[in-house]
């Protein structure tokens, strides 16, 4: 719970964190023997197999999430790992809640280019209010920006536009930098390290509000 003390600041308590799983994509490649011969060689392809199907089963029962066979292709088999998104509609409530504030008006409206804030990047923040376990009513308006800055630094190469968010919030000073960084680590931690988000989950939660204005900030549409 120590991870909370900083993220909650501003709030009197903080809740247990919560998890969700994300896409996840591998290659199985399975070995059989050449012949029916016990033969060395067969029985080391045999073990090589079995540590093979030991492995993803092993992995599959340590996620609640699931594995489904895309498509078998002579010895290699390709399996995806199905994510269940812990989005819940509270928190698409939270995010409209934070869009209302007038700093968050502001900085969306600067950022006409959409380099720091397309439609993608604004999925990743409720994404991330999803993992982090914090009551509805404790995310503030510094939430939002954490979130946003660390789907910046997961997704855009360049780095430079993100700086625009301590302008908005600090204005020329300095001094808040550290906490904000001290803030983004807590953040992560209490995410239990689970920042990538895909492109799948997303456009999944674009879905649950198809017409939202935020979804309009198409990047690809910019002249």
């Amino acid at each position: 719970m120590a991870e909370y003390l900083l993220l909650a600041q501003f709030v009197n308590k903080s809740s247990q964190p919560s998890s969700s799983g994300c896409a996840l994509e591998g290659t199985v490649k399975e070995e059989s023997p050449r012949s029916s011969d016990s033969s060395p060689l067969s029985e080391t392809c045999s073990q090589k197999k079995d540590v093979t199907v030991a492995v993803v089963k092993e992995v599959a029962l340590e996620s609640k999430d699931s594995w489904v066979t895309e498509n078998v292709s002579g010895l290699t088999m390709q399996v995806k790992r199905q994510w269940e998104s812990a989005v819940e509609p509270e928190h698409h409530e939270v995010f409209n809640r934070l869009l209302e504030d007038t700093v968050v008006q502001r900085f969306l409206a600067w950022d006409k280019k959409l380099r720091v804030s397309d439609k993608y990047l604004l999925s990743m923040v409720i994404a991330y209010f999803s993992r982090a376990g914090l009551f509805s009513w404790q995310y503030q308006r510094i939430h939002f920006f954490l979130a946003l800055y660390l789907a910046n630094d997961m997704e855009e190469d360049n780095q430079a536009p993100k700086q625009a968010i301590f302008s908005f919030l600090y204005g020329k000073s300095r001094v808040q930098l550290p906490m904000f960084h001290k803030l983004r680590f807590q953040l992560i931690r209490s995410m239990r390290w689970k920042t990538w988000v895909s492109r799948d989950e997303c456009e999944e939660i674009q879905t649950y509000d198809p017409q939202h204005w935020a979804w309009g900030r198409d990047r690809t549409l910019i002249p």
